[in-house]
């Protein structure tokens, strides 16, 4: 039985937390881990008022070898970022052990992870290997994507649920796109970014719900 598990780890705890380091009240959101020419390239969004002194700081690091802009959309650039993670012992257990990166998104402090681990017992070594490593993990939320424990509306949360709705029902998704992440932040109060962050977690507690229930059926 597959387990999700929402963690928080300080940003100086890990190789990547230090070097996707941004400065101020920035953020920035890991979208994906792709391997690529046998390493994991991640990819990163950043706003576009913080980009120019987040690129500087990442090119110092002596393990990246380079970042790259792949394409700008809503205020915000998405980066493939080419590094060595053989230094960063986090990243290196999620990868070798099967662990699927939900969602991760970072300040200068701290980051914020939704992980996927294939079992009870692969989460139980996780946190074996941070306890032996002293690693500063919190532990904020563990539950099962399983159909029963996920309520009428799939585990998503009421601002979830109607931020999906109104971006469905405006054309977010369509083509061209009816309403942006500026407008859906004007609805609800909240940033641009917040917006994204939201629709995000709430498609990805969704699919973990319905689609990804597939995998454990008889």
């Amino acid at each position: 039985m597959t387990v999700i598990v929402e963690l928080t780890v300080p940003s100086e705890a890990f190789e990547l937390g230090r070097i996707l380091s941004i400065e101020g009240p920035g953020r920035v959101t890991l979208e994906t881990m792709v391997p690529l020419g046998g390493r994991p390239t991640p990819f990163v969004r950043v706003r576009h008022d913080v980009r120019d002194e987040f690129v500087q700081s990442v090119r110092k690091h002596p393990t990246v070898s380079d970042i790259r802009p792949l394409n700008t959309h809503d205020g915000e650039t998405l980066y493939a970022l080419e590094w060595d993670p053989s230094e960063d012992t986090l990243f290196r257990t999620i990868l070798e052990d099967d662990i699927v990166l939900l969602e991760a998104a970072g300040s200068a402090d701290r980051w914020g992870f939704e992980l996927r681990f294939p079992s009870h017992e692969t989460l139980s070594e996780f946190q074996e290997f941070y306890l032996e490593q002293n690693l500063d993990v919190t532990i904020d939320r563990i539950y099962n994507p399983t159909k029963p424990d996920a309520g009428p509306w799939y585990g998503l949360t009421s601002p979830q649920r109607e931020t999906l709705a109104h971006a469905v029902e405006h054309g977010y998704y369509s083509l061209p796109r009816g309403i942006s992440t500026k407008e859906l932040g004007v609805e609800f109060d909240i940033s641009d970014q917040a917006v994204t962050e939201r629709l995000r977690r709430g498609i990805t507690t969704l699919v973990s719900n319905t689609i990804s229930q597939l995998e454990d059926e008889p």
